[in-house]
């Protein structure tokens, strides 16, 4: 797509962690593009994280739920949407072995009605549309000790959030060959950054570091996962969507394997530093509980695609992205106590119970 061309884009779970960075910089970068952020404002869902653009000329927030197929097709017929970045998800493991159903009605039926509401409107000329699908490296299962997840390794999905994921990835598939809707796939390892609700790892326990709260750690911390930093991320997605090639996958990760315990003790260390602690204070809060049903053991992902395809690459290393996240929670400290609820603190609470 011509990046001077004034362009209608919908990008959905914009108010999210990865949407955010999405939006922020699509708004941006692209001045003659009319970005169409549009989110539910579930719990993850935080409007902070977008202050510093609200008021930009190309900036349109929509309060809405994908779940919702005909508003999803009012909103497509009304803004005449010519290509979408798909975000919006329930995306934790553990809340979708709580309540599965959630998450087959987001990720699954969710992406259906848009892929719908695009096939419809796009009917007549897909010239110059796309369906932009943002996935995970969880859908390809789990890795021994050693490999990569490459864009052909064969789906094998272990939690029901995986499930629901690789459902939608093969939904966005089975429109492009069956109705010739134009489409990308991404999927990508963790990531990490600003602005990510803190139920996820680091933000949990800089959180908790913070508070000299309990680090809960799942069995044994040996298992080991590829960090992405979300601001890469949304380099990648930004790469992609401009000069990816119709109906491929791209793999996104960030060359960067830890075994959770290692990542656990070098947090503490940074935050010891930050906090002005003595050397090992945060080390002690690390408290062992119950392995999670399902937990994989390892994910790793093979980059290699869209390094060489699309000249792709991280701009930092996990050392540096993790103290620029540190940094970020500690000069944000109202932001990540107006997102910790009485709410989210009562499931935390029956979630992470130790043994």
């Amino acid at each position: 797509m011509k990046e001077k061309t004034n362009k209608n884009i919908l990008i959905t779970g914009g108010a999210g962690f990865i949407g955010s960075h999405v939006v922020r910089l699509f708004v941006n970068k692209y001045p003659n593009y009319q970005i169409f952020n549009l989110d539910a404002l579930t719990y993850a869902g935080n409007l902070e994280n977008l202050t510093d653009i609200e008021e930009k000329p190309n900036y349109h927030f929509i309060k809405a739920d994908i779940n919702d197929a005909e508003e999803m097709h009012s909103l497509f017929n009304k803004y005449k949407f010519e290509r979408v970045i798909h975000l919006a998800a329930e995306s934790h493991v553990d809340r979708s072995i709580t309540d599965p159903l959630a998450f087959v009605k987001t990720n699954v039926i969710g992406t259906m009605n848009l892929l719908n509401a695009a096939k419809e409107l796009w009917k007549d000329n897909l010239e110059d549309k796309l369906f932009y699908h943002i996935s995970t490296d969880e859908v390809y299962g789990t890795l021994g000790e050693t490999g990569l997840f490459t864009e052909t390794t064969a789906y094998s999905p272990n939690s029901p959030y995986s499930a629901s994921k690789a459902s939608s990835d093969h939904f966005v598939r089975a429109y492009g060959e069956t109705y010739g809707l134009p489409f990308i796939i991404s999927n990508c390892s963790n990531n990490y950054g600003p602005n990510q609700f803190p139920e996820k790892l680091i933000p949990l326990f800089i959180h908790n570091i913070i508070q000299n709260k309990p680090l809960p750690v799942y069995g044994d911390g040996k298992y080991t996962r590829d960090w992405l930093f979300v601001l890469d991320h949304a380099t990648a997605i930004d790469l992609a969507f401009h000069k990816g090639k119709n109906q491929e996958t791209y793999n996104i990760g960030g060359f960067n394997e830890w075994q959770n315990l290692d990542l656990i003790k070098l947090l503490c260390e940074l935050m010891d530093k930050k906090l002005g602690r003595d050397e090992g204070s945060s080390a002690k809060l690390i408290t062992y509980i119950k392995d999670r049903p399902g937990h994989d053991k390892r994910y790793a992902i093979d980059a290699t695609k869209i390094s060489k395809e699309l000249g792709w690459k991280p701009s930092v290393t996990f050392e540096q992205g993790l103290e620029k996240t540190i940094d970020w929670y500690l000069n944000n400290r109202k932001w990540l106590l107006n997102v910790t609820s009485g709410k989210y603190q009562e499931y935390y609470s029956k979630q992470y119970a130790a043994n």
